[in-house]
């Protein structure tokens, strides 16, 4: 971003922004978005979205974030303590399904035909560290034991699950399936045990 918004109107128009640039790239895809439409559907002028976004890659840059933001939030909320594995793996399908339901095409759009930083692609990013510490955490619990590099792989493993399965269903329209919801929920199931 550009600035840094401070008051609570300048932070409620970044927010209409990139709800509207979201709500854009779902809907028409990259070629529909442009910072003329962004800003319209937005209600600001054109110059209220360049005085927070220089151009739209910045942008599509902040929508990505809001993206992973969400993503880690609703992690967050879903803990392995205390719970059998079948819930714990309902509840976080649940609640990355409805995540990623907001804006059912937006995922196509970002991983398929907007251009992206390096810093989205660094696999030693803060948000990369979080999530995989998540799983392999949560490997560890249902295993009974402090996390080990067994469990740091199970949990690549079921994170790029979720994320294939369920980026690949919003790609086909399909994120709503409760078969594909099952099934997802069972895979999980199993990586959180022992490996056999």
């Amino acid at each position: 971003m550009r600035k840094e918004p401070r008051q609570a109107r300048s932070r409620a128009t970044v927010e209409a922004i990139v709800q509207a640039g979201a709500h854009i790239l779902s809907d028409e895809g990259w070629a529909g978005f442009t910072t003329n439409r962004v800003a319209e559907l937005a209600g600001v002028s054109i110059g209220s979205l360049y005085q927070y976004f220089p151009d739209k890659l910045s942008l599509v840059d902040a929508i990505r974030h809001r993206h992973l933001d969400d993503s880690i939030a609703v992690m967050r909320k879903i803990r392995a303590d205390g719970i059998s594995p079948a819930e714990f793996a309902a509840q976080l399908v649940r609640a990355v399904v409805a995540a990623h339901s907001v804006y059912p095409g937006l995922h196509r759009v970002l991983l398929d035909e907007a251009p992206s930083s390096e810093e989205y692609r660094n696999p030693s990013s803060a948000f990369e560290i979080e999530y995989l510490s998540y799983y392999a955490e949560a490997v560890a619990t249902y295993r009974k034991r402090q996390p080990n590099p067994a469990d740091h792989a199970s949990a690549r493993v079921i994170s790029d699950a979720i994320d294939g399965v369920i980026h690949n269903a919003a790609r086909r329209g399909a994120i709503d399936d409760p078969a594909m919801q099952r099934e997802l929920v069972r895979l999980i199931i199993l990586f959180l045990g022992e490996p056999g």
